[in-house]
């Protein structure tokens, strides 16, 4: 086992009440002095504009910008696609296509009539009119959370998608992620990241037009800063840390689980990697794994503070009580590596996406098996879904009702309304009869 790795197998039902209490509906106050700090930045950018956006770049990226060079212009995604190679943007389109085949169907899935008695109600969908996507970006650029937050709004028929992302060393943006947003449809790019962004994108600039929704997933200062906007615009959901459990028996493949808590922590030092399992045995191969594979790995750095501070190997008695804490723990990701997939994957009611299987691995979900990255974290399962098409639109519902089924409806209705004090409401049927019959 590799001496820097701290991971530990526990069966002690006191750890994993203490996972549980850092996990919302429990833990519910943000820091303070985070929320502090970003409001500072929001009210920077709110009463000064782009010339804060200009500060606020120099100081966070080291970027100096003109407010003439916030915006990216057509030229500059032109030059990017001379920078990718071919491989790249099939790929690209490859996953734009995967996201958009199930969004279709979905938004077509809520567009019906239901006829019955004389009513007839039409549910359609109208979209917003305008997005902002944030795409995290700097050192580390991901064309993916592009793609998983702009295509669904496109499919929604949103008229105005606009990405933020930050800028690199001398203002300059991934090509990848300009050629994601040209495939993609994108409107407008912003070289702005941060709470800035967010601020930007909320109340608008000089530059920047404000948005009527915000999405995408992002740091602790873009989470913070969603959070204080959003009681002026919506947004899709609260996303921190990423995060995984493995739900496995005795048959899980142990370097399968190993690679994927791996592949997790990846992410970030915050990034959450936990196995769940009634197996000892696959508890302690998996740690096993962990030590072989981490000595040779690219970010072992990151990796190995990742899975000391949030790695976690749970051994339950029975597969019950460890399904039962996978639901109420309700992460981001669940993968299910068991015999009996079928009788367990049901059972699990709280999770941003299930996976099923040794060849269905998160790393595979953030990239092109067609279903969205973008997820709720830290307990928000519970409360939100996904990010999907049905963040873009608005139902819009008809009903229409025969005279004869408002005859017919009018007893009940004088009822309800005289038992709630509202006898206008009962008269305004009534007297539609009465007129009809005095002609």
């Amino acid at each position: 086992m590799n001496e820097s790795l701290k991971i530990e197998i526990s069966e002690d039902s006191v750890a994993m009440e203490d996972l549980l209490e850092n996990r919302w509906p429990r833990t519910k106050e943000a820091d303070p002095d985070l929320a502090d700090y970003v409001e500072r930045i929001a009210r920077k950018v709110k009463r000064q504009g782009d010339a804060a956006l200009v500060d606020l770049t120099m100081k966070f990226d080291g970027v100096r910008l003109l407010p003439s060079r916030l915006q990216v212009s057509r030229k500059e995604i032109e030059e990017a696609y001379r920078k990718v190679d071919r491989q790249q943007i099939s790929a690209l389109e490859s996953a734009r296509k995967r996201v958009e085949r199930l969004e279709r169907k979905t938004l077509k899935q809520i567009s019906f009539e239901l006829e019955s008695e004389g009513i007839r109600i039409q549910n359609r969908v109208s979209p917003i009119r305008s997005v902002g996507c944030y795409v995290p970006g700097g050192n580390a650029s991901y064309p993916s959370s592009l793609i998983m937050t702009a295509v669904p709004a496109k499919v929604a028929g949103v008229s105005r998608v606009v990405v933020c992302t930050p800028p690199r060393i001398e203002g300059k943006i991934n090509p990848l992620i300009l050629v994601a947003a040209d495939i993609c449809g994108v409107d407008e790019v912003f070289r702005v990241g941060g709470a800035q962004a967010i601020a930007a994108l909320a109340y608008g600039t000089e530059t920047i037009r404000p948005v009527e929704k915000i999405v995408g997933p992002g740091n602790s200062y873009v989470v913070a800063a969603k959070t204080l906007v959003s009681n002026i615009v919506p947004i899709d959901m609260p996303a921190g840390p990423s995060e995984i459990v493995i739900l496995a028996d005795e048959f899980a493949d142990a370097r399968s689980v190993a690679l994927d808590m791996i592949s997790q922590a990846e992410h970030g030092t915050d990034s959450i990697s936990i196995v769940v399992t009634t197996s000892r045995d696959l508890a302690k191969a998996t740690k096993e794994e962990l030590g072989k594979r981490i000595a040779s790995l690219p970010n072992r750095e990151r990796v190995i503070q990742a899975l000391s501070r949030n790695g976690r190997l749970l051994v339950f008695e029975h597969m019950e009580k460890a399904i039962a804490f996978v639901r109420e723990f309700a992460p981001e990701h669940v993968e299910v590596m068991m015999k009996d997939w079928r009788g367990v994957a049901g059972k699990i009611s709280s999770a941003g996406l299930i996976l099923i299987g040794k060849y269905a691995p998160v790393s595979a979900s953030d990239y092109c098996l067609g279903t969205n990255h973008v997820l709720p974290t830290g307990g928000f399962s519970h409360v939100f879904s996904g990010l999907s098409v049905l963040n873009f639109v608005r139902l819009v519902r008809t009903v229409e009702c025969s005279k004869r089924r408002l005859a017919k409806l009018r007893p009940h209705l004088r009822v309800l309304a005289e038992s709630e004090g509202l006898t206008c409401h009962a008269l305004a049927v009534e007297e539609r009869f009465k007129v009809e019959s005095s002609c």
